[in-house]
Formats: C-alpha cells, sequence, structure tokens
C-alpha cells in the first residue's frame, strides 16, 4: 500500500505533467495559427471595394456665396451580360445641400481623356470645389495640396467625376492576366458601351433621371463624349441638354497626316511663337487675338491648296509659301523648305527658341521651358510641362481623396492607367454627336481649347466643330471658347475664372426652362 504522501506526491507530478503537455500543445497551436496568420496575410492582395461609398460634408465660397455641399465618393460596379461583376469604377460625386427640388437641378458628367487618364485634372483643376495649390500661372509650389476653388460651377451644377477602368483607382476585375477581356474596355466602341451602361445605374441610383444632364470630357474625352451622347441617347435612352469638349482629341484629324492635318498646326504656331516674343516685328506688336484670324485665313485659303499638291507644288508657290510660314510660326524659312513645307510639331518644340534661348517648350502647354541634354535635334527629350503638372497633381489627389474625404486604401491612384494596346478602329464619334443632336433638340455643344495647346489644338477643334454638321442647319447650338493657355487652360487663374464662367453661363442658357423639343 503506498502512503498518503505517496499518493500526494504522485497526484502533484501527474498535474505537473499534465500541466506542461498543455501548455506545450497551446504553443504549437499558437504556433500553426501564427503561421497560418502569416500565410493568409501573404496571400492577401490590395483589393478595391467593389460597390462602395463614404460620404463627407464640406463648405466652399463661390463667387462669394458660401456652399455646403456632399462629397460622396466610393465604388460602382461594371456587370457583364450574365450580371457578374468585371470592374470597379471609382468616382467622387458632389451635390449642393438644402436644395429644394433637385429634379431641376442639373447634373454634370466629367471625364479625363488619355486614353489611360484619370480623372484628377478637372477634379482637382477646374470645375471641382477643391483645386490644387499653384500659382496664377499653374506653376507647382510646395506645400502641395489643396485650397478652395472660387469659381467652381457647383452653384449651378451638381458634378460626378469617373474614372474609367484602370483609372485612378478603377480597376478590371480581375486586374490583370487572361481572364480579362480587354475588349470590353480597351477601345473607342467598348469604352463608350460600357461606360453608358454604367452610367445609367448612377443616374438610377442617385434619382437623377430627372435632371438636365451635361457631359464634358478633355482631350481624349472629347472623343468619349461625342460618341457617349449618342449612345446614352439610342441605348440608355437618356436625353442630354449638353456635350461639352475641353481641348478635344479628334482623331478624324489627329495623327491622320495629309494636307488638312498638316497645316492645321500652323495657328497654334503663331499663338505659341507671339507668347515667346518670336515673331516678326510686325505681328509681335499685335494682340494675340488680332493675329490669329490671319493665320486661320492663311491656313484655310492658302496653305491646305499648296500642301495638296505636294510635289508637284512650283518653285515659286513652294518658297512664297515657306515665307509665309516663316512669318507666321517665328522659324527660317530654311527650316521650313528643308522640311517640303510641312514642319512636325516635335520638330516645333524642339527648335523655336534654338537660337534664342536654347530652351525646348511644352507640347501641351508651350509655355513651359525644358532643358535637353544637347540644342539639336527633332523633338525635345521630354514633356516640360508634364513634369510640371505631375509634380503637383499627384500629391495633391492622394491626399485629397484619403484625407480629406476619407477614401482609404492601398490601391495606387494612377494618373495614367494600363489601357492600351487601344482600339482605335471604326471611330464614327463625330457623326454619333451629329445625330444625337439632331434627335434631340435640346442638345447643345460647346468647346473650350488653349491657343498655347500643342497636342490637340485650338483650330483642330474649330475644324472638329466646323465638320460635325455638313448640313450647317445647327450652327447656332454650337459654340467655340478660346483661352491664352494650353491643354488644361483652367491651370491659369484667369482662365479659371473665365473658362468656369463659359460653363455656367452654357448650363444656364441650356436648360430648357419649359421650352418644347421640337423644330420649327
Amino acid at each position: 500500500m503506498f502512503s498518503y504522501e505517496t499518493i500526494i506526491y504522485h497526484s502533484n507530478y501527474l498535474f505537473l505533467e499534465r500541466l506542461i503537455q498543455s501548455l506545450k500543445m497551446k504553443k504549437l497551436l499558437l504556433s500553426i495559427i501564427c503561421i497560418s496568420g502569416m500565410i493568409n496575410l501573404s496571400a492577401q492582395k490590395r483589393k478595391l471595394p467593389l460597390d462602395t461609398i463614404v460620404s463627407t460634408q464640406h463648405s466652399v465660397t463661390i463667387n462669394g456665396t458660401s456652399i455646403n455641399y456632399t462629397a460622396k465618393t466610393g465604388t460602382q460596379p461594371v456587370w457583364d451580360d450574365k450580371g457578374d461583376p468585371i470592374a470597379a469604377l471609382h468616382y467622387t460625386y458632389y451635390t449642393k445641400n438644402n436644395v429644394k427640388d433637385r429634379a431641376s437641378r442639373p447634373l454634370l458628367i466629367s471625364f479625363n481623356g488619355g486614353p489611360g487618364s484619370g480623372s484628377v485634372w478637372m477634379h482637382l483643376a477646374y470645375t471641382g470645389p477643391r483645386v490644387l495649390k499653384i500659382d496664377d500661372e499653374g506653376y507647382p509650389v510646395q506645400p502641395y495640396g489643396v485650397k478652395q476653388n472660387p469659381f467652381s460651377v457647383l452653384d449651378v451644377t451638381d458634378i460626378v467625376y469617373v474614372n474609367p477602368a484602370n483609372t485612378g483607382y478603377s480597376r478590371t476585375i480581375p486586374e490583370t492576366g487572361k481572364e480579362v477581356d480587354r475588349e470590353k474596355f480597351f477601345g473607342i466602341n467598348a469604352d463608350i458601351k460600357y461606360l453608358a451602361e454604367w452610367l445609367n445605374t448612377f443616374v438610377t441610383r442617385n434619382n437623377r433621371w430627372s435632371s438636365p444632364k451635361y457631359i464634358i470630357g478633355e482631350s481624349y474625352g472629347g472623343t468619349r463624349v461625342m460618341g457617349l451622347s449618342l449612345a446614352l441617347q439610342n441605348q440608355q435612352w437618356m436625353y442630354l441638354n449638353g456635350v461639352i469638349m475641353v481641348s478635344p482629341a479628334d482623331y478624324k484629324v489627329i495623327r491622320t497626316g495629309g494636307p488638312v492635318s498638316d497645316a492645321l498646326n500652323l495657328p497654334y504656331y503663331t499663338a505659341a511663337a507671339w507668347h515667346h516674343n518670336a515673331l516678326d516685328p510686325e505681328l509681335q506688336n499685335k494682340d494675340l487675338e488680332e493675329i490669329l484670324p490671319e493665320a486661320e485665313e492663311y491656313t484655310i485659303h492658302s496653305l491646305i491648296p499648296s500642301l495638296a499638291k505636294g510635289g508637284f507644288i512650283n518653285d515659286i508657290e513652294k518658297k512664297a509659301a515657306a515665307k509665309k510660314i516663316a512669318y507666321y510660326s517665328g522659324l527660317s524659312e530654311k527650316e521650313i523648305l528643308d522640311q517640303n513645307l510641312v514642319v512636325p510639331t516635335q520638330y516645333f518644340w524642339k527648335n523655336l527658341l534654338k537660337n534664342k534661348s536654347g530652351y525646348t517648350i511644352g507640347r501641351l502647354d508651350s509655355r513651359y521651358l525644358g532643358i535637353d541634354r544637347q540644342l539639336s535635334g527633332s523633338k525635345p527629350d521630354y514633356s516640360a510641362e508634364l513634369a510640371s503638372w505631375l509634380h503637383s497633381f499627384t500629391p495633391a489627389i492622394n491626399y485629397y481623396l484619403q484625407e480629406e474625404l476619407n477614401f482609404k486604401t492601398d490601391i495606387k491612384y494612377n494618373m495614367f492607367g494600363p489601357v492600351h494596346p487601344w482600339n482605335n478602329e471604326k471611330d464614327n464619334t463625330r457623326d454619333n454627336l451629329r445625330q444625337a443632336m439632331a434627335q434631340n433638340p435640346y442638345l447643345n455643344v460647346m468647346i473650350q481649347s488653349g491657343y498655347y495647346d500643342g497636342a490637340t489644338t485650338y483650330f483642330n477643334a474649330k475644324y472638329t466643330m466646323w465638320q460635325i454638321d455638313p448640313s450647317g442647319k445647327m450652327n447656332d447650338r454650337f459654340s467655340f471658347k478660346g483661352y491664352r493657355s494650353g491643354h488644361m487652360m483652367y491651370l491659369r487663374r484667369e482662365d479659371l475664372k473665365n473658362a468656369n464662367d463659359d460653363i455656367r453661363n452654357f448650363i444656364l442658357r441650356t436648360i430648357s426652362k419649359g421650352k418644347s423639343a421640337r423644330y420649327k
């Protein structure tokens, strides 16, 4: 028999042994849990919420009047024909508070271009309630950030800024790989189709079917909104009051080459050379808007016919044309003759100031100056204006969305997203706009361009406007506005005010106010 002490000893020993085994098991389980968690964390990917909204309250003073507004930023899906999500588009939607009759308040739908560009540009520098911190001519200043926009059009219209697939925070589902059906997103007609469907959902969710609607597109966004005007009307039964094209890229002209496309650059050359004091004194001593009509007249009536003759132009006419082009461009007659009267824009950006300051000039805004590795050459090393813009826009949009609008994500904001190759085939967008206007007597069009834009020149934009309606019966529904700035004319404070005033007046002028939609 065991003594009482022996029994107690053995009991304690067994208890301790079991306790030790238990602790070992807990330690093992804890290790397994930690390892499992690490595996799960390592397997996680950065993902954008498919369908979400973050709402915040703000105020802004516009033209001396304080306005309270709601900012909603979030995502809304793009669905395929089976109802499965194939993309999540990020947007920011501003509505003025305390509006009694939302149905009569306009909605402005805003796109940028690229293709592949986020909506950051017009959002944070043009029409929105906040603009980035830059100087009065549009150059970056530190510290980066945003400030109130005293000229925003939020006083007369609510605004939504949309990021197409793979731009801004928007992403396809999945983001990459063979499973992404690129044909559904990345082409002129695919882009128009899915965005029209997306806008239908957005308008329905936000109860804006009764509101007068306007779409605005910058650069490639001009092509986009021309196409959307008809797609919304014929596929979604959504009728617009206005289309606004900012520095529009019309691929019927741009990159096509030929006498018309080549000649249309000349008035832009005149404007850029005038800005840099590079013209003949007879022109330089006049105001810009006094000399541009001269360059336009020469382009239409003389230069296009001369270039149309190609290599069969006679020497007398060729030398006379070279002299005139030199007069209106600031380049030498020899440079122009050496290139058979057709001066590429890249050559102009590189060489206009070659023998003056040695600087290059910007492509999208020729007020900007750049420094190349060497003086000689046929094109600049880089785009001086784009380097400057990214300098200020990138930190501003990341700060603004995350800190002021409280949209928290680890997803990178794509200033320029992976959308290429882009299918440019079957571009009927110019005639799409004509058809939409013909079918909808309410639909008006305004074009805004900067005189110093060398990518989508102001005279290209005028030419596009002239070509939309060959019948001439809708001329009174078109308007053109020019500004002493570049592609993003609104970066210059004076033009920020003027261009927003032009949009404001366009909207107020084209609201029907009870007028019937019919021809008389």
